[in-house]
């Protein structure tokens, strides 16, 4: 989502000489080798390419297609592989619906269950990402992050996690603080972007500097990964990334 008009190789380049890992989407149409030897350190990417983690038809292929992109994880040196409660086609619903059914609560937990299975196989986490349905991911049931922390609960393996999105949460329930705080257990990476307008923290009306300190007290050590657009120049939005997950202590001054 930054330095787009450079090709993947050099973006990588650019992210890691600015001190950051690398997060992929799509890997199918990367030369993977030729990523696994720019030196860059990626941290996760999008666990499968078909099928709906609700759907009792397709389940099979979200967990048969997660199967087939693990060789490429462990080139990478992936730890962590985003699943989505549905199947997204260009970032919406491929069947849009809009209630949520027990046959697809359960289809999801049993799916999960096994992606938990082949993650432990291989040493991978399965994040499951939370969605807005208002403005990016219409149609796509048990998306909100109060969903997915349900689902996350109900499949009770180590090897499956929360992908909390923070610029997905706020617009579709808000309350951040508070959601961290019931969610940080359950949580294997943590992603940002603010609102409106999807960009680099500070471009929007989320206090990420709050968060961050709330982060940093509840004793948080996992990933906080920026999946946002440049809202001008790409070097200045990891800028102001890392500016906004820099916390400074402050030192009170002494009474007399």
């Amino acid at each position: 989502m930054v330095f787009l008009d450079l090709p993947m190789a050099e973006r990588v380049r650019r992210i890691t000489d600015a001190g950051f890992d690398v997060e992929l989407w799509d890997t199918r149409t990367h030369d993977v080798a030729g990523l696994a030897a720019s030196g860059a350190v990626f941290s996760s990417m999008t666990g499968y390419s078909a099928g709906s983690l609700i759907d009792p038809d397709t389940s099979a292929d979200v967990v048969r297609t997660a199967e087939e992109l693990i060789p490429t994880a462990l080139e990478l040196g992936v730890s962590r592989m985003v699943v989505h409660p549905a199947r997204l086609i260009d970032g919406k619903a491929a069947t849009p619906a809009y209630r949520a059914s027990g046959a697809m609560w359960l289809t999801a937990v049993r799916t999960l269950e096994k992606l938990g299975d082949l993650g432990a196989r291989h040493g991978i986490v399965f994040a499951l990402e939370n969605l807005n349905t208002i403005v990016d991911h219409p149609g796509i049931p048990l998306a909100r992050a109060k969903d997915t922390l349900a689902l996350v609960e109900a499949a009770a393996h180590p090897n499956i996690k929360m992908m909390l999105d923070l610029y997905h949460a706020q617009i579709g329930e808000g309350n951040l603080i508070d959601l961290l705080g019931r969610t940080l257990p359950h949580v294997g990476e943590i992603q940002v972007a603010d609102v409106p307008g999807r960009c680099e923290p500070g471009t929007g009306e989320i206090n990420y500097p709050n968060i961050a300190r709330m982060l940093e007290a509840a004793g948080y050590t996992g990933t906080v990964g920026m999946e946002a657009w440049a809202e001008s120049d790409s070097a200045l939005a990891l800028g102001r990334f890392r500016e906004a997950f820099t916390v400074r202590r402050t030192v009170s001054p002494a009474l007399a």
